[in-house]
């Protein structure tokens, strides 16, 4: 019988708007916890840090144990952690003497579930038989853009027709999503990416010097990203004044609009585009964005800048992981777990550096800003690097048999 791989397109975006749904439906809670239970907000504030943190350990695991127990039951236990976490996450802190300790143990539940989706969502789909396999990867990376502004702009009109009380009604619906892909994952076709053994290991990949570039490639992909939608909201704030709900829906959501669009458009017409010359495009604006954050004192530039970034972001990590993916053919699950441990990495890494930069400067966010230059700057130079020096296969091939 012929394999109905639109099935498992359809599973793989599913499973991006699930991993959208763990990352930013906490955060939209921050506050509720502390005046609910009464953890301070510097507490609250290691919420994304152990979620982060447990996606990077997520990340270095996959690499050795997935090929062993297999996509399937890997990408449906995903599913399964997502939404149990989620489930979680409305009762557990009620059980402990301390609710932050209840907090905690759902977000590293539904966290391993995020972190199995990152690794395995694209390996899947750079399986299938599809014909252009960088717009289906951009495609693919987009709905995690609408999933992250269906989350913030759903959840805001939940709150304010039931009222923020009701969160956990919400986050049990939330958690529907990922049960209902369990089914999906289980029935659809998937296919490996490289037969049994064949893929390159840790050691193989760190042995070709071009690898590195594309690790920095990624670590820059995840920084310039998040750099600007972690702080979007708070730039926002202090640069028109508006309510936080208002600031939610005109910075990080809007940010994540236009970066689906961005990843929508080359979905759609990237068979005609040079992918390196898009991302070297990409990176330059980006540049511009974060020079309008942060040298113009005028609200609207500032906030016009943040919302361009998120086109400018847009084919940065989805475009890296297939410039990767075409340089190392037989990279396997060992080059997906690493990668997406780079732009954790850089995800991290990088708002962490515009916070800090701002804080040092009295907490101006402006300079805070001028910091976050470096990351699109950097992944020009690298994409050039990767441009003009392509690697030959018999490199490649000669690191595969090491």
């Amino acid at each position: 019988m012929t394999k109905n791989y639109r099935r498992t397109l359809i599973a793989c975006y599913l499973g991006s708007i699930t991993q959208a749904i763990t990352a930013n439906f906490a955060p939209l809670l921050f506050l509720s916890f502390h005046k609910t239970y009464g953890i301070s907000l510097g507490t609250i504030a290691l919420v994304p840090t152990v979620f982060f943190f447990t996606q990077l350990v997520v990340d270095i695991l996959c690499g050795i144990f997935v090929d062993r127990i297999g996509y399937r039951k890997c990408v449906v236990a995903s599913e399964l952690f997502s939404g149990l976490g989620l489930i979680f996450l409305t009762f557990l802190p009620d059980l402990f003497p301390n609710p932050f300790a209840g907090i905690i143990i759902a977000v590293i539940v539904y966290a391993i579930g995020a972190g199995l989706i990152e690794v395995l969502v694209s390996p899947i789909v750079e399986a299938c038989p599809f014909e252009n396999k960088e717009a289906t990867m951009s495609l693919l990376h987009s709905f995690y853009c609408w999933g992250s502004a269906g989350v913030i702009m759903i959840s805001s009109v939940f709150f304010i027709f039931f009222g923020i009380e009701n969160w956990k009604i919400l986050a049990c619906l939330w958690a529907i999503i990922p049960m209902y892909n369990i089914f999906n994952f289980a029935t659809c076709p998937i296919e490996r990416l490289t037969e049994d053994g064949k893929g390159m290991t840790y050691l193989q990949l760190f042995g070709v010097p071009v690898f590195w570039i594309s690790v920095i490639l990624m670590i820059c992909a995840g920084a310039s990203e998040l750099s600007m939608a972690q702080w979007a909201s708070a730039y926002a704030e202090s640069a028109l004044g508006l309510s936080k709900t208002v600031c939610d829906l005109a910075g990080p959501c809007l940010f994540a609009i236009t970066m689906g669009i961005s990843r929508a458009i080359f979905g759609k017409f990237g068979e005609h585009m040079n992918l390196k010359n898009f991302m070297m495009g990409s990176g330059i604006l980006c540049l511009c964005c974060y020079l309008m954050a942060s040298l113009f004192e005028s609200p609207a530039i500032g906030l016009a800048g943040c919302i361009m970034c998120g086109f400018s972001v847009g084919i940065m990590w989805p475009g890296s992981i297939s410039i990767s993916s075409r340089t190392f053919p037989s990279g396997g699950t060992a080059m997906f777990a690493l990668l997406a441990m780079a732009g954790d990495l850089g995800g991290s890494l990088g708002p962490a550096l515009v916070g800090r930069i701002a804080e040092s400067s009295g907490n101006n966010m402006h300079r805070g800003m001028l910091a976050g230059c470096i990351f699109p700057v950097a992944l020009v130079i690298c994409v050039f690097i990767l441009k003009s020096r392509p690697v030959h296969s018999r490199t490649v091939e000669r690191n595969e048999r090491s």
